[in-house]
């Protein structure tokens, strides 16, 4: 037994050094450099016409939406030449590269010698031109038909003892036309496990704010950052994560928006603008964005928002009606007496220590507050992917209530998506829980009875597969393995599968760490064109505000091989069901204007969903929370009760984040440079407080070995470089996926169950031997 585990493909990147190289972090983003990045991305992928063809119709009205963040486009004009911003532009010469990996390339790769690169390397190979099997035992992927993995597909899961033995997960890159077929031909087969990749990001969000005010989604347009007085940032780098955002809190700033930024690492693009689109911005003259920094500690942001909720009481109570909104509390919200019975009792002094902010900022920031209503909160995950998560984006909906500061123009929450169609794909019912109005809906549509039992969501998934719940693991899109917590945990969980199948435009570890069998079914991307018998298909998306727009790709396919995941999914559903099957996958897979009048049966706020989204732009779906009406059970928004939590560490103890570099979007590994932070050429890094490395004994530059010790398991990633930063006392940052391995499958946010990879307890001990 212990031979054969040898034998596996390693699940991790190899610890290898690839030639650390220090700049100064910098504090402003953008501007020439992130022009000339951009070029050179496109240009290393393709050739200059292609590379113009794609960026001239990325994120147009008449173009494709961009597969990276979610960040909304602007609802009227819209640069012609350039609305996208660098990490757009690399995204697109990941997805657009003429580089493709034929059947030949997978004769001479084994799965050994794939798994052996770094994701880096392994993401640079090019696009899949063909399906691959894998066969049980065989060492390397072979070409197969797509009929013939269609039918291996379905004879797995006609095999099984339960639909319930099956798992489908999902990525935020799939458009609601696919999400949509996805869904129902999973719960036509008979099982709600349907993890995405929400349960690892936002789903702290959907928990919150749904219990809060009554939806799921952020209640803000693009339009009300022009319009806000305040606009607090909160555990995001929108710099690197958002880049497009930035233009919109320029904008805001012209406009007299004061903006607070939180976060326990001055970021770039928290900081200061480069607009490279404009006279100033290429002269190099700065765009100030924060007008007020708070170095929070890690999972500090619930006890500083409770400290400025506290010193508005204060001021309030000198000032009576002039701080807090006492008629929008009284009209719209529940809660607010045990709300502020509770917070009196909070002493100021452990808030600010608790956060690690001094009360003479707490007090700088109520009073940046106190006279302002029209107030914006946005927040990634540097809030969402903590034991407290849920609790502390209510703090935030509470001090927005407080303020009322939801329902009215230039105010509201904005949870930033961090992939382009996570919000739309559940939307479109990608959800492990699904709603009885909604299955009633398919029900009625349809006449087949859909599963009422939950299914599993990613965590579940994992611990299932784990348990040998699970004989079929099925991914539209994503990198699994990658993205998961606990690495090895993870990988032992997919090899338990008989088999794993990954719909994908590019190969990934996740291909590499499979089942017993392994298919990889290539799929086009956003920028190909999609043709069926002659016409040109589109499909849609919806951004992180609830718009609903067009995406055509213009790009010929690397592959006439390629098929389109609506078709896909139509495809594998007409293999799996034969001729038993209600639904008309026939049609589906020929015209996707057929699937979109089925939408709008099944899904409220679809209606002439055809007609509307034809129109530039698209359009929005109905917003209660925007328009100040809050569909909880009470009928009024929330306020919420909590105590700020504190991680407990030993004396040899740390907090870990897991952070992207500016070469990074999600596990997609763009390049080894983290420009804005000033680290070149290395991923295996650990960043730490100078003062920390001092008391340790540790010098930067020293190799170090992390672990994490959580329910009795020593989890271990090896090989790092300390590096001296600008981060607050006993707190460190590290790259994902590099040190996902050290993410405990047991440790998850309350209520949300989403992994807690910014609240990581981990220790760091030196290396003897630090040869590179």
């Amino acid at each position: 037994m212990s031979n054969e585990k040898k034998k596996q493909p390693n699940p991790e990147n190899p610890e290898k050094f690839t030639g650390l190289k220090l700049d100064r972090p910098k504090l402003i983003a953008a501007g020439i450099p992130a022009v000339l990045s951009s070029a050179h991305h496109i240009l290393s992928a393709m050739n200059f016409s292609r590379g113009m063809k794609a960026l001239l119709a990325l994120n147009q009205k008449d173009g494709y939406d961009c597969p990276g963040c979610a960040w909304p486009d602007p609802d009227d004009e819209r640069s012609r030449i350039a609305e996208y911003c660098e990490n757009g532009a690399k995204a697109i010469a990941e997805e657009a590269t003429t580089k493709e990996l034929t059947a030949e390339f997978f004769k001479k790769k084994s799965v050994h010698d794939l798994a052996a690169l770094s994701d880096y390397e392994i993401g640079k190979m090019g696009r899949i031109a063909q399906p691959m099997y894998l066969l049980k035992g065989a060492t390397h992927y072979e070409e197969i038909s797509w009929e013939k993995a269609f039918l291996k597909i379905a004879e797995q899961l006609n095999n099984l003892a339960s639909p319930d033995e099956a798992v489908f997960y999902t990525s935020g890159r799939t458009s609601n036309e696919a999400a949509f077929l996805y869904q129902l031909f999973v719960r036509e087969f008979g099982t709600n496990n349907l993890p995405d990749c929400s349960n690892m990001c936002h789903e702290s969000s959907g928990v919150a704010l749904n219990e809060s005010v009554g939806i799921g989604k952020g209640s803000v347009k693009l339009e009300d950052f022009y319009c806000a007085e305040v606009i607090i940032i909160l555990g995001q780098n929108p710099g690197t994560n958002h880049p497009r955002m930035l233009t919109a809190l320029q904008k805001a700033k012209e406009n007299g928006a004061v903006i607070i930024s939180i976060n326990p690492v001055h970021e770039a693009g928290l900081m200061g603008f480069n607009n490279p689109q404009t006279a100033k911005g290429i002269l190099g003259m700065k765009s100030k964005l924060t007008d007020l920094f708070l170095q929070v500690n890690i999972n500090g942001d619930m006890a500083l928002l409770q400290a400025i909720e506290k010193c508005l009481l204060e001021k309030e109570k000198k000032n009576p009606g002039k701080i807090i909104d006492t008629e929008f509390i009284a009209e719209h919200t529940s809660g607010y007496d045990e709300f502020i019975s509770h917070l009196e009792k909070k002493s100021m002094e452990e808030l600010s220590a608790s956060c690690g902010i001094s009360i003479a900022e707490i007090h700088a920031a109520a009073e940046i507050l106190k006279d302002k209503n029209k107030i914006i909160a946005c927040w990634a995950m540097g809030l969402t992917q903590h034991k407290n998560a849920v609790d502390t984006i209510k703090e935030v909906t509470n001090l927005l209530l407080l303020k009322g500061s939801i329902g009215k123009p230039g105010a509201g929450t904005c949870p930033v998506r961090g992939h382009s169609n996570v919000q739309g794909d559940r939307t479109m019912g990608i959800y492990e829980k699904p709603s009885v109005p909604f299955l009633n809906r398919l029900k009625e549509v349809y006449g087949f009875e859909p599963p009422r039992k939950n299914g599993y969501d990613t965590v579940d998934a994992i611990h299932a597969m784990h348990e040998n719940k699970v004989k079929v693991f099925f991914a539209m899109g994503g990198n699994f393995l990658s993205a998961s917590p606990d690495t090895l945990y993870t990988a032992e969980a997919l090899r338990t599968c008989k088999l794993t199948v990954q719909v994908s435009t590019k190969l990934n570890r996740s291909h590499l760490v499979h089942g017993e069998e392994a298919l990889i079914l290539p799929c086009l991307a956003r920028s190909d064109q999609d043709v069926i018998d002659g016409e040109e298909q589109f499909v849609t998306t919806e951004n992180s505000m609830g718009v609903i727009q067009l995406s055509k790709g213009n790009l010929k396919p690397i592959s006439a091989t390629l098929l389109s995941e609506p078709v896909i999914v139509s495809r594998l559903a007409k293999a799996t069901f034969g001729k038993s099957s209600k639904v008309k996958w026939d049609l589906y897979e020929k015209q996707y204007d057929h699937i979109r009048d089925d939408i709008e049966k099944v899904i409220p706020g679809f209606e002439e969903y055809n007609k509307r989204v034809r129109k530039p732009g698209g359009f929005y779906l109905p917003n209660a929370a925007r328009e100040g009406k809050f569909e909880t059970l009470s009928g009024k928004a929330n306020f919420n009760v909590a105590d700020a939590v504190n991680v407990k560490l030993e004396d040899n103890e740390y907090l870990m984040m897991t952070i992207r570099s500016h070469d990074q979007f999600n596990t997609t590994i763009y390049g080894l440079n983290d420009r804005y932070r000033g680290v070149l050429n290395e991923r295996r890094i650990i960043l730490m407080n100078e003062k920390d490395i001092m008391r340790a004994g540790f010098k930067p530059g020293d190799v170090v070995d992390l672990s994490n010790h959580s329910d009795g398991v020593e989890r271990k990633a090896h090989r790092f470089i300390v590096i001296a930063y600008d981060i607050p006392e006993r707190c460190t940052a590290t790259y994902f996926p590099e040190t996902n391995v050290l993410v405990p499958i047991g440790s998850t946010a309350e209520k949300s169950n989403t992994p807690t990879s910014k609240s990581v307890v981990i220790r760091i001990r030196k290396v003897l031997d630090s040869g590179g």
